[in-house]
């Protein structure tokens, strides 16, 4: 039975430079599962962050227990793809899920994501700030222009029949995800929107959760105008091959 049971719920946190929000988010994501009575774990995949993040994850590591929180840190910044498939392989979870570590995603949405799952039993479901009570706070007009922007011209190129492309904030089937990672070639921005196309083309049921996006906390974004350089070139190529 998805979303309950004998389910186990495997969150991948990539970081790079999130001390101060690391043990923020991870206490959250454990009051949420352990509220619910969901079996979970955290795997934190830190690319060499200089900022004291692996030593941050070392102890909330002996805090939580090490079943709990999985410290695979790799030795420099190799990009988010790449990461989610190093998470994976120490994932025990039937169910992943993806989400930033900076708290723009906060976890009271799992449950949600987990109860639409169950509901349609689809392979993906995906937070959206583009439906229903969903939204950006904290951005200022630049950055929404730059983000709806994309997103629209995303959904007239690519037609790919989910409301939000450029989110992470997801829940997979374990083996869903392991497919899609083998069929994506994109990185950085892009990555996440090929996800969603690759899914609909493999015929992957998607189903959407209204989420509140909230920027940083802590810490810089990490957009800047060579991101948004690649999303448009991203974009181009799917647009061609897809």
């Amino acid at each position: 039975m998805a979303g309950g049971g004998n389910d186990k719920f495997s969150v991948l946190l990539p970081t790079y430079n999130e001390r101060e929000n690391l043990p923020l988010v991870v206490w959250l994501l454990a009051r949420t599962f352990r509220d619910s009575g969901t079996d979970f774990e955290i795997i934190i995949i830190d690319d060499g962050s200089p900022d004291g993040t692996q030593e941050i994850a070392e102890q909330l590591e002996k805090i939580y227990g090490s079943d709990k929180i999985l410290l695979r840190p790799r030795a420099r910044k190799l990009g988010l793809g790449t990461a989610y498939i190093h998470g994976m392989k120490h994932a025990t979870g039937n169910f992943i899920v993806i989400m930033d570590a900076d708290l723009s995603h906060h976890p009271k949405f799992i449950p949600e994501f987990i109860r639409k799952q169950k509901e349609g039993n689809f392979d993906i479901v995906s937070g959206t700030r583009y439906k229903g009570n969903g939204g950006v706070y904290g951005w200022d007009l630049k950055r929404k222009l730059i983000s709806r922007g994309a997103n629209f011209l995303t959904q007239v190129l690519l037609r790919p029949g989910a409301s939000d492309l450029t989110g992470s904030f997801r829940l997979y089937r374990k083996e869903v995800l392991e497919k899609l990672m083998e069929k994506c070639v994109s990185k950085g921005y892009v990555f996440q929107m090929e996800m969603i196309v690759r899914a609909r083309q493999l015929g992957y049921t998607i189903g959407e959760v209204p989420i509140s996006f909230v920027d940083r906390v802590y810490g810089e974004s990490k957009l800047g105008g060579n991101e948004i350089v690649s999303f448009l070139k991203g974009l181009l190529t799917l647009f061609a091959t897809t």
